[in-house]
């Protein structure tokens, strides 16, 4: 008899689809897959997207637990973990088409959610969703129901910022950050700097008589003068664009995420360093996850792939022309930009075309991070290669993604998972640089 502590969870599909080895994340308690979901990951099967992938990465898990057991009482999925098993249920019960007409995959998992809660009375058995509709429906049913919370972060608000300010700094110190080097050991400075001291953190630092941006370098062990700089004509500012274009163009730091509402200059301080940085790298890619408005898929769209994927990718190139246009026809730079575009060495493309590339050498900016999930993220990480520089950029308040949140998104997974390591810098963009009312509309819309 199965200990009275443990749970059931019933899977829906898209909960596999987010996360491939989602049944291992349960502990002691025993998974449910119902047919219907095996059903619906047959459509997922080809494909070069995320989900693609996932469903054919756990198409081949299950293949691995051979036997009827996997359709009886549950196949172990190791020690100190719960059993898996795949529910066949003929249908809609009745009482679920009296109240939902449709047949759909929907309300087939749903019903069979049920079936097994009357079948397993003595524990609570939960349907474990990423879509809120099935999940208010399960509750209308008497069905406890949960989102699938294993790579969802804690709390948005506390989210790491990658910035200090400090007030009353000592006066002292700050006249030392004045003057060569510009730098100060982090053990002169280390009482002032009253929060977390973190690798890359980056901080304002004033009293009544003057201010400094600084930067802790983590390899160093020092505290250093953060200066504004022109890169490829584009000039910080404000403080937020100061730090992130120095740790942009800081070859030690090889993984850089930046946060921020539409208009603060996420993605054109990211390609304009990457133009800057250019000679250090064998290319520049820069892409995002094509997630199409209102869950349409981009197959209603007229043309060909490239037509149907250039409203996705357009905005990318309209940063570029901004960049060009610092600069006249003839001049140096603006040729160069025309060239690398010419040579393939500066390539835009929707996130799935990257796929099975070499990132070596790279330095790949990943746009509008905030819709893919902390699986992708990770893929994409562990990519690459010797001398690469990821940049993911974001607002993980904007998301297009249907099963995705503020909290549960792969941009915040990140920051949350990342801060503290060497190799890592994160800064959240605050203040607006479109316009005036671009910024009056971002704060009252």
């Amino acid at each position: 008899m199965a200990k009275k502590s443990t749970k059931v969870f019933v899977l829906d599909t898209n909960v596999i689809l987010h996360d491939s080895s989602c049944i291992f994340q349960f502990k002691e308690n025993d998974i449910v897959i119902p047919l219907t979901v095996i059903e619906e990951l047959d459509h997922f099967k080809r494909g070069s997207q995320v989900i693609n992938l996932n469903a054919r990465d756990f198409a081949r898990t299950l293949d691995t637990m051979t036997g009827s057991a996997l359709f009886n009482g549950g196949v172990s999925l190791g020690k100190g973990l719960g059993k898996v098993r795949i529910a066949i249920s003929r249908g809609m019960s009745k009482e679920i088409r009296e109240i939902f007409t449709d047949d759909t995959p929907d309300h087939r998992i749903l019903s069979c959610a049920i079936d097994v809660q009357k079948a397993d009375e003595k524990r609570s058995v939960i349907l474990v969703t990423k879509d809120v509709n099935l999940r208010m429906k399960a509750k209308a049913m008497g069905l406890p129901a949960e989102d699938y919370t294993t790579d969802r972060i804690n709390n948005v608000e506390e989210l790491y910022s990658g910035k200090e300010i400090i007030e009353n700094f000592d006066d002292e110190i700050l006249q030392k950050l004045y003057l060569p080097p510009f730098e100060v050991p982090l053990d002169e400075v280390k009482k002032e700097l009253k929060g977390e001291i973190l690798p890359n953190k980056f901080y304002i630092l004033r009293n009544n008589n003057r201010s400094v941006l600084a930067h802790f370098d983590p390899f160093r062990e020092i505290l250093r003068r953060v200066d504004k700089i022109d890169v490829y004509g584009i000039k910080s500012r404000n403080a937020e664009q100061t730090f992130a274009l120095d740790a942009l163009t800081n070859n030690d730091i090889p993984l850089i995420s930046m946060t921020g509402k539409a208009g603060t200059g996420k993605t054109l301080l990211a390609i304009a360093s990457a133009l800057q940085s250019k000679k250090h790298y064998r290319q520049i890619y820069i892409a995002r996850p094509v997630v199409p408005l209102s869950n349409k898929d981009i197959g209603y769209l007229p043309g060909d792939i490239e037509d149907k994927l250039a409203p996705y990718m357009q905005p990318l190139w309209d940063n570029i022309k901004v960049i060009q246009d610092q600069y006249g026809e003839t001049d140096k730079q603006y040729q160069q930009i025309t060239q690398l575009i010419k040579d393939d060495k500066l390539v835009i493309e929707p996130l799935s075309y990257i796929r099975g590339r070499s990132l070596q050498r790279i330095f790949f900016i990943v746009d509008e991070a905030q819709n893919l999930t902390p699986h992708e993220i990770k893929t994409i990480i562990t990519r690459a290669g010797e001398g690469a520089k990821i940049v993911f950029t974001g607002d993980i308040y904007q998301i297009d993604h249907p099963y995705l949140d503020s909290l549960s998104n792969g941009l915040s997974y990140l920051i949350e998972h990342f801060k503290g390591q060497k190799v890592y810098a994160h800064i959240n963009l605050l203040k607006g640089e479109r316009s005036e009312l671009a910024e009056l509309a971002s704060n009252l819309l």
